[in-house]
């Protein structure tokens, strides 16, 4: 057996750069609602789901629903991706290196299913599969949304990768079992068993993960 068999990509500021787009969003949204938006809260909710953030401005006062906050900040994101997907680098050329060997990939993510669409309809076609936080009952730190990812791709977890750059994430696919590539984020990550560091996101090719080994 040739592994890894499949990989399982986190979105946010490991496929794609879109944390930026995600703090602009949630400046914008602040300004409506004469609220404020700081880097420390960027900080508070990096690896969170969206309605986690948009909590925090009905916490604040907003008069508009977690739901319609939430959509407010995914139309923001997506709009700023009209032109381009912001790929981060090395991770385009690693999912052609995955289509031409014919291993199949997802996006586990606790981010909104439309905004992961459409960078996988800017990718090459090998990313099959989008897990968000749309479809599970228990986001990341869970296992559940890693367990999910590789139950749809047809592979045992332990046979898949996942790469990760936040600590919940990075939590998540180890819980359910999977070997971890952890890149560079905002945020460090600890180190622990069943995680690889990488010094840039560039490093990962199909060749480093083939040199990775399945956990015992």
């Amino acid at each position: 057996m040739t592994y890894p068999l499949a990989v399982l990509f986190d979105h946010d500021g490991t496929l794609v750069d879109t944390e930026p787009q995600w703090a602009a969003a949630k400046r914008k949204v602040a300004q409506r609602y004469d609220q404020s938006w700081t880097v420390e809260d960027d900080h508070a909710t990096l690896g969170g789901t969206v309605p986690d953030a948009a909590r925090k401005f009905v916490e604040r006062g907003a008069t508009d629903s977690v739901e319609d906050i939430t959509q407010q900040l995914a139309e923001h994101v997506i709009d700023s991706m009209d032109d381009r997907v912001p790929f981060l680098p090395g991770m385009r050329s690693l999912l052609s290196e995955l289509s031409e060997a014919g291993i199949p990939a997802a996006i586990v993510t606790n981010a909104l299913s439309s905004v992961a669409g459409t960078t996988a309809a800017g990718a090459p076609d090998v990313l099959t599969r989008i897990v968000s936080q749309d479809d599970v009952t228990r986001p990341k730190p869970d296992p559940e949304p890693y367990l999910t990812g590789a139950e749809l791709l047809g592979v045992a977890p332990r046979n898949c990768v996942a790469i990760e750059d936040s600590e919940p994430g990075v939590r998540s696919a180890v819980a359910a079992g999977m070997t971890v590539v952890v890149v560079p984020g905002d945020k460090p990550v600890p180190d622990g068993p069943h995680r690889v560091f990488v010094n840039a996101h560039e490093d990962v090719t199909l060749d480093f993960l083939r040199s990775l080994t399945p956990p015992e």
